[in-house]
């Protein structure tokens, strides 16, 4: 049986939109916490690359620099929004393939090398991303007096292009 897999999938592909619509209004380069906003769009998405399926046994994207992760630290690499976007889609197709291969079952056990459960993995990731997300948008919010779109179910979600200014059920 899969329904909760089912459920986990659906519920994740409005997190992804939503980050992404993030990344689709906010101003990379201004200052959130010392850090440029584009640091913290890809410091969400690397966790959710790493840390969905299991951070114990993953392989860093080729752009990545050691510790490019943490805005916090200096790197030479500067992604640009579209290569954010691409990265997004990687990990997007990556993880609804991964939900596709488990079984209910399968969300109580320990990935190979892995401390948390399939489960734990999948809602700290919802925690994170959602945080994140909320983070950009926040700051899109103050510099814009608009919010970002927030799509709750994709099966609702109709992209029509405007991506601030209301909320999408």
């Amino acid at each position: 049986m899969n329904e909760l897999c089912m459920i986990i999938k659906e519920t994740v592909q409005p997190n992804f939109r939503n980050i992404r619509t993030s990344i689709q209004t906010y101003d990379r380069d201004a200052l959130c916490v010392g850090a440029p906003c584009w640091r913290w769009a890809y410091h969400a998405l690397h966790s959710a690359d790493k840390w969905f399926i299991n951070p114990f046994v993953y392989e860093e994207p080729a752009f990545h620099q050691d510790g490019m992760d943490n805005p916090d630290n200096p790197t030479d690499v500067v992604l640009s929004d579209e290569d954010l976007l691409n990265y997004l889609d990687e990990i997007e197709k990556k993880t609804l393939s991964y939900l596709d291969s488990l079984t209910d079952d399968m969300l109580y056990e320990k990935p190979e090398n892995c401390i948390y459960t399939r489960m734990e993995l999948v809602l700290r990731q919802y925690r994170h991303l959602s945080f994140h997300t909320g983070m950009l948008n926040g700051q899109t919010a103050v510099s814009t007096g608009e919010f970002p779109v927030w799509v709750s179910d994709m099966y609702k979600f109709v992209d029509d292009g405007i991506l601030v200014g209301r909320y999408r059920k």
